[in-house]
């Protein structure tokens, strides 16, 4: 064996080799020890250190505003101290050092695909969060019927910043092409495997044990936190995810509400309770029918407002001088986004904490507006402009109660614009089938769900009917306001149908956004517009509720309130006691309370609160509404 050769040969360990690898003294050859390094150690190396750069490249981008720009000093979002960019370290350790089981150039592919597929999941998640505020879950995996119809939402939420992530495997790669030569000496060895991976468990596990069971409470490293961010700070993105698969395997476990649960429950409803007495708005509509319109992606900043003069929703505004409109009411949606619209607006029960409700528990059973007002006769419809399978809102809404779901296929599909068929097209379809139900003679209930204005905005040209200089027209928020607009057109046309029909003679007609649009997703583009208007950055996180009734004086109520309060404020309109859902409800009925606040998603307290007591029992409402969800409470309490 030649010098050059007794060098390359070189392995300190002895282990996991073969013969031809062997050298009679390797130690005595400080020059074959740094080529060992280079073929064996150092590319492991570097990678975890690739990594752990982009480690810190995404917490400073989801804690920094809505994750388009970098900050460094946000990105560790943690209680823990000092950073752990250890934890992190030893983290990505346990992934990278399988690359020890592969012998020559199979090591250097397989970090470059560790590396490739974290950094993939990085950018998912990213994406994830920039629309949902939330990360990406098992549960995820089972809403991939939303795929076909997410796919320009998506990409639309990918910025430029996101290029760093992948820019260290283009030069991997590039070396790994033309460097053939390079890791081909690198062996296998199994000791090293586990030798690093044990130490990096092991020193995880020392900080679960410092941090977590002897910490005081500010410190700790695996948390369910309120704050998905604050998980992933603290346990890095690729933790979070393993962090995340227990919890999940831990949920799917059947489990029944304990008797001290329900106890608990039953209590917070009870103090819940505010006990006033009847005022002119019990029973105004009742026996009358029942229009719900969900808007998608309706913002309250737009409503009386103009853009270059013009107004931007001159129908919906028409209906304010006729409508109980409420301009301080919040979207209060989680990661089901448009679905926890549905349920929140139909149960009063808050959605679950991680992944979509309909998709986890589809078919669970609520105390629902659907089945309060097939209690009083009424006919029950949910209408939507998708699949059935978007979101799954159809079996969902099955289970809430509605007699009837109707989805795309029920539609002529003679334009589509966005996500499904046009809101143009869809109106115009649905108004014969009201007349159809207002001649039947029995009261009915519709819920229907628009769609053309979600995001991206990219609504056709021939429907911009907005004049806008060509900059604001071409960004997200002209887009938006161009989708909005079309929108209000054609919610104009479908009032003036149910009009002439004589419908909204025995008709209240709701209208409400189901979340926030372009500040949900595009809030930094938003602040980039110039010239700027203090008016379009309104972020606030309101949408409007709007009650309707022909002839009906308008209101205007400046009380705070959420999404969780439609149904006990609907029920109150309809005549609906309010036994019927006072165990059951988690919103209060805005038309008669003392109480001025909302909880949203992230458990953010707006409003006024008596006491820090009472902030703090009408935010563990959200977490008895997940229980509920989760045990499938009602259903164990007799509801059917």
């Amino acid at each position: 064996m030649t010098q050059d050769n007794e060098d390359l040969a070189f392995n300190p360990s002895g282990l996991g080799t073969s013969n031809r690898y062997l050298a009679p003294k390797p130690w005595t050859h400080w020059k074959a020890g740094l080529i060992w390094l280079k073929e064996n150690i150092l590319l492991s190396v570097l990678t975890t250190l690739t990594l752990l750069g982009k480690f810190i490249l995404f917490l400073g981008l989801v804690n920094n505003d809505n994750a388009a720009t970098f900050d460094f000093t946000k990105a560790f979002f943690s209680f823990s101290s000092p950073p752990p960019l250890l934890v992190y370290a030893a983290m990505i350790l346990v992934p990278v050092s399988l690359g020890f089981l592969c012998q020559g150039r199979r090591r250097f592919w397989f970090l470059l695909l560790c590396n490739l597929l974290i950094t993939l999941l990085l950018i998912a998640d990213l994406m994830y969060y920039r629309g949902f505020n939330s990360f990406i879950s098992p549960y995820v995996l089972s809403q991939t019927t939303n795929l076909d119809n997410l796919s320009s939402s998506i990409i639309s939420m990918l910025r430029p910043i996101d290029l760093l992530m992948i820019s260290d495997l283009t030069v991997f790669l590039i070396l790994g092409l033309i460097g053939k030569s390079y890791s081909r000496q690198a062996f296998r060895s199994p000791a090293i495997f586990l030798m690093t991976v044990v130490l990096a468990i092991s020193y995880i596990y020392y900080q679960h044990v410092r941090l977590d069971l002897h910490g005081k409470g500010e410190q700790m490293l695996f948390r369910v936190s309120w704050s998905p961010n604050q998980t992933m700070s603290n346990l890095s993105p690729l933790g979070y995810h393993v962090f995340d698969l227990y919890n999940y395997y831990e949920n799917q476990q059947v489990k029944k509400v304990s008797p001290e649960q329900s106890a608990e429950i039953k209590e917070w409803f009870q103090q819940k309770q505010e006990n006033l007495p009847p005022n002119q708005f019990a029973g105004l509509f009742k026996g009358q029918n029942l229009i719900v319109i969900q808007v998608e992606s309706l913002e309250n900043f737009v409503l009386n407002q103009k853009i270059n003069g013009q107004v931007i929703t001159p129908n919906i505004n028409k209906l304010l001088a006729n409508s109980l409109y409420f301009s301080n009411f919040y979207e209060q949606v989680n990661n089901g986004t448009s679905s926890d619209a549905d349920l929140m607006t139909n149960t009063s029960v808050y959605p679950i904490r991680t992944g979509a409700t309909f998709f986890r528990f589809p078919n669970n059973t609520y105390n629902s507006l659907p089945k309060m007002l097939a209690e009083k006769k009424y006919t029950t419809m949910a209408i939507h402009p998708d699949k059935g399978a978007y979101w799954n809102w159809m079996p969902a809404l099955k289970a809430i109660g509605f007699q009837q779901t109707i989805d795309v296929t029920h539609f002529n599909q003679d334009e589509k614009i966005g996500l499904g068929i046009s809101d143009g097209s869809y109106l115009k379809q649905i108004g014969p089938m009201i007349e159809q139900e207002e001649k039947a003679k029995q009261p009915f209930y519709n819920f229907i769900v628009t769609l053309t204005s979600h995001n991206p905005f990219d609504l056709p040209l021939q429907y911009r009917k907005l004049n806008l200089s060509e900059e604001m027209n071409q960004s997200k928020l002209g887009g938006y306001f161009q989708s909005i607009h079309y929108t209000d057109e054609q919610l104009g046309y479908f009032f003036n149908t149910l009009d002439q029909n004589g419908v909204l003679n025995n008709s209240v007609v709701v209208i409400y956004g189901d979340h926030t649009g372009v500040h949900k997703y595009y809030n930094d583009e938003v602040k980039q517009v110039q010239p700027q208007e203090k008016w379009w950055l309104d972020d606030s996180k309101r949408i409007p509720l709007i009650i309707f009734h022909k002839g009906m004086t308008g209101q205007h109520f400046t009380l705070t309130g959420g999404q969780i309060d439609t149904l006990p404020t609907l029920a109150y309109l309809m005549g609906i006691d309010e036994s019927t859902y006072a165990n059951t409800a988690f919103g209060r009925n805005l038309l008669n309370t003392k109480k001025d606040f909302a909880v949203l998603a992230n458990k953010q307290y707006i409003g006024q609160a008596a006491g820090q007591s009472e902030k703090d029992r009408e935010i563990m409402g959200i977490d008895l509404a997940n229980l509920v969800i989760e045990r499938n409470y009602f259903k164990d309490q007799g509801y059917k």
